[in-house]
């Protein structure tokens, strides 16, 4: 079965974006984007919230066409792309770039999803990844903490009644001070 893995980019107090979205203080260079592209490369299926979406769509499907993109970013243009992705939105009429949507979370239609298909599913979004959360959905959290403090935004959970244990299975320090933290489940 495949594993649900929610990933985020977080500030060391917590928050995935400061106010009207802002996220230039994420230190994401060649050596942190080669990571998440040969990790991400391998998914089988995205999970996306319509937000996430949108800001992918709106850069990712021509990215590469950017005579000045570097390698990683017409590496990943061409992930993105391929990946098939479930754009989860209450809202959103249709969605392009191997995409269907879902209205809502259904456990058993994501418990469906895991047991179908190759490579693991990549899960991204702080409102999305709240819900699974809460529905306790998900395998594996790779938090990247950048080394700022920001004071305020979007914090990367909200806050929920969820409350589980977790292993830290893996750390990393890149070389711009990012840290990768990798938990997981705990075996039973």
């Amino acid at each position: 079965m495949r594993k649900i893995i929610w990933t985020m980019s977080v500030s060391v107090d917590g928050y995935m974006e400061g106010p009207d979205h802002d996220i230039s203080w994420h230190h994401v260079d060649q050596e942190l984007h080669q990571h998440m592209n040969d990790w991400i490369g391998a998914a089988g299926l995205f999970l996306e919230g319509r937000v996430t979406y949108e800001l992918m769509a709106d850069f990712w499907p021509t990215a590469d066409q950017d005579p000045d993109a570097p390698p990683t970013v017409v590496e990943f243009a061409e992930i993105w792309r391929r990946t098939p992705k479930v754009v989860y939105s209450r809202t959103l009429g249709r969605a392009g770039w191997n995409s269907t949507i879902a209205r809502e979370v259904v456990p058993a239609e994501v418990l469906a999803l895991k047991a179908q298909g190759d490579g693991h599913i990549v899960l991204g979004g702080s409102e999305l990844g709240s819900e699974f959360a809460r529905h306790d959905l998900i395998d594996e959290y790779r938090l990247y903490v950048h080394p700022v403090v920001i004071g305020r935004g979007t914090p990367a959970l909200r806050p929920s009644k969820a409350r589980f244990a977790l292993d830290l299975v893996e750390t990393w320090r890149f070389g711009n001070g990012v840290v990768l933290l990798r938990y997981t489940r705990p075996a039973s």
